[in-house]
């Protein structure tokens, strides 16, 4: 019997702006020799990423299908809602990519195809592949094979991921994988909309400059590439400086008293010049909600209240961040609060964007018990006892059954480590309140619990926080209000 032939096709799409410019890129490579067997790009016009990387799975089957229609297809994408929607396990609701998905379906039978989710910085020939669909697209032209360096910029980042490791305290070996790390990020723009999802510096999204090769990122705040090189740099400097003692341990430690029974920060990450996490963060990008009648009044509005709507001020906020949201292209994945004032501010976004939103219990605000809907001065007129035991402690609960920062903090703790894993290597905006965006950060920053008083947040603020694989934890950014000026 004749073996069956094995083929792996990679693909991806991107759009720069989410809808806007978008094109697709599609590799089939040989699974034993990574050879490059065949290769598709094209720039489709004003389209939405999801619709960018449908249509680059389509052509990378349709290019296996030219080689080898009897061939048992593997395929791999950094979409996780083309993976699951492809394998059956999520529902297909958008109009747009119904018949998309049909049509890959129809490429070879369903026997044949098996998909894999793999995270961006695995998916870089195919990302590349994309950016130049979409720069020729820029300059009013199609792709063409003869001038993609889609495939050598490939060849040279698995080599560079072949560098010597050399026995652990090598400095010359350390030099070495961190120039090969930065040679890997150092190539081109990364693909559509899309924070670090490629070899480039900068991702091709919605940035200014991200077109050519090397070109810096526009919008470096949220963008995972960006973290990879500056890791990589830093450990440059860690091997040129290995003879230096790494920091005490105990600036990490918990402090006694009120820290104790808290949750930790995202992971015990090792002081000093650690070897760098060089995979692509998960990056949660924090959406306070817009604003509601309560919130210029400065009243307690938590989960536990009469969950308010947007007011108007909320709605003019919603449509702001959303389009500033859009123009940066970097959202890939929407979880809401179950809270109305969140959901309305969320579906906002999502309109905008052609996303979903999924509802996360965790990311609830405080249930302030009975101070819901009072001011603070109506609080310590009524309650100063209690407020001060709040104020003091953070295991002190509000009066009548409410939350504790403690308790707080250990349900958000635990959303976050779920929602990392879920959405590892992603771009995801939490549409949240004041309460669980300062604990993400606060728990990031390893700060104490009374640093929740120290910072401000205003309504429909833009936060972010990216977390590595190795429990490293970096804050992006806190109370961008700029979309709103």
């Amino acid at each position: 019997m004749t073996a069956v032939r094995e083929v792996v096709v990679e693909a991806d799409g991107g759009s720069r702006g989410n809808p806007g410019p978008a094109g697709y890129g599609a590799v089939v490579l040989d699974p034993v020799t990574g050879e490059t067997l065949a290769e598709r790009a094209e720039y489709i016009g004003v389209a939405t990423n999801n619709v960018a990387e449908y249509k680059g799975l389509v052509a990378g089957l349709k290019a296996a299908r030219e080689l080898f229609p009897d061939a048992a297809v593997h395929v791999r994408m950094d979409s996780k809602l083309v993976v699951e929607q492809m394998s059956g396990r999520w529902k297909i609701k958008h109009p747009d990519m119904k018949p998309l998905a049909a049509e890959a379906a129809r490429v070879f039978p369903a026997r044949q195809v098996r998909y894999e989710w793999i995270p961006r910085e695995k998916n870089k020939h195919a990302d590349r592949l994309a950016n130049e669909a979409m720069d020729a697209g820029k300059r009013g032209r199609q792709w063409e094979p003869s001038a993609s360096s889609a495939a050598l910029d490939a060849s040279a980042a698995r080599s560079a991921s072949a560098a010597p490791s050399g026995p652990p305290g090598d400095a010359a070996a350390g030099a070495a994988r961190a120039r090969a790390a930065l040679a890997g990020t150092g190539t081109g723009a990364s693909s559509g909309a899309r924070a670090g999802s490629g070899t480039g510096a900068g991702s091709s999204g919605t940035r200014a400059g991200s077109s050519g090769a090397g070109a810096p990122a526009a919008d470096g705040l949220f963008a995972a590439d960006e973290a990879i090189a500056a890791q990589a740099r830093a450990s440059l400097a860690a091997a040129a400086t290995a003879e230096r003692e790494s920091a005490s341990s105990g600036d990490f430690e918990a402090e006694a008293g009120v820290r104790g029974h808290e949750p930790a920060p995202a992971a015990p990450a090792a002081p000093g010049w650690g070897a760098p996490d060089m995979g692509a963060p998960a990056t949660f990008v924090l959406l306070r909600h817009g604003e509601t009648a309560l919130t210029p009044e400065k009243r307690f509005s938590g989960s536990g209240g009469s969950d308010p709507e947007l007011s108007a001020a909320g709605l003019r906020q919603a449509d702001a961040v959303a389009a500033a949201l859009a123009a940066r292209g970097t959202v890939q994945d929407i979880v809401s609060s179950p809270l109305r004032r969140c959901r309305q501010t969320a579906e906002a976004v999502a309109a905008r964007l052609g996303l979903d939103v999924r509802i996360e219990d965790g990311l609830r605000e405080t249930d302030f018990g009975a101070w819901e809907g009072l001011t603070f001065a109506e609080v310590r007129e009524r309650y100063a006892d209690d407020l001060d035991a709040w104020l003091a402690s953070p295991k002190a609960a509000p009066t009548g059954g409410g939350e504790s920062f403690a308790t707080v903090a250990r349900r958000v703790s635990a959303t976050r480590d779920r929602l990392t894993t879920t959405y590892a290597g992603r771009t995801v905006l939490l549409v949240t309140h004041v309460t669980p965006v300062k604990t993400l950060v606060r728990l990031a920053l390893g700060a104490p619990p009374e640093s929740l008083f120290r910072m401000e947040l205003s309504a429909a603020s833009l936060s972010a926080v990216a977390y590595y694989t190795d429990g490293n934890a970096s804050v992006r950014l806190l109370n961008d209000t700029s979309h709103l000026r």
